[in-house]
């Protein structure tokens, strides 16, 4: 069962991993006919309906594009959400060429009409990335949660700005999620930890197996 429940949580990082890649969201009445009237035909192609299937195969394509960023690492997290054919996407990063890499590959893809990038780039602190490496220690290096950094991509994502971190991803259980701030608040120098984690419930695989 472990074995089934690891390849499990490996599949849902690739989807969850982004930290919370959105979900389409529609487009506020209105909001197209709002536009200037010189780029109206162009803002309205931008933001029209798409039938759920064309939204969910937009989704699927987007989300591939994010997580085979050659840059995108356990200290960055990103997320998008779509309008229409209009790309939104959020996060932190901590190299600006992931922030540039994110935009130009989605761009790319077949059905979008316009990306807004709101990703923020870090700004560089050797005092951050210190706390960056002694809460990646912290974490991975502990029994309980050594499980997750065998992973391709770690599925707990560490965010730290000024000091103030930020955990982001999936785990397996409310205890793990529990563990990973105890750990993070353990190491020096931090003003804040903050668990956006979400939990995985493995219930379902027990059931099947």
């Amino acid at each position: 069962m472990r074995k089934r429940w690891a390849m499990f949580v490996a599949g849902l990082v690739s989807l969850l991993v982004l930290v919370s890649i959105g979900r389409a969201q529609a487009v506020p009445a209105g909001q197209s006919s709002a536009m200037p009237d010189a780029s109206g035909s162009q803002a309205q192609e931008a933001n029209e309906t798409l039938s759920p299937e064309a939204e969910d195969k937009l989704i699927r394509e987007v989300r591939h594009e994010l997580i085979m960023l050659p840059w995108y690492g356990v200290f960055d997290n990103l997320a998008f959400r779509i309008q229409g054919r209009t790309v939104i996407l959020e996060g932190q990063v901590v190299k600006a060429v992931t922030r540039s890499d994110a935009e130009n590959s989605v761009k790319h893809i077949e059905g979008v009409e316009k990306v807004v990038n709101n990703i923020d780039v870090l700004p560089p602190s050797p005092s951050d990335d210190r706390i960056r490496q002694r809460v990646y220690n912290a974490i991975y290096s502990y029994g309980p949660l050594f499980k997750y950094g065998h992973m391709a991509v770690p599925p707990i994502h560490i965010i730290v700005k000024n000091g103030r971190v930020t955990l982001d991803g999936v785990v397996d259980s409310e205890s793990d999620k529990n563990l990973a701030t105890l750990r993070a608040n353990q190491v020096p120098g931090i003003f804040q930890v903050t668990n956006n984690l979400r939990v995985v419930n493995p219930s379902s695989q027990k059931k099947s197996k």
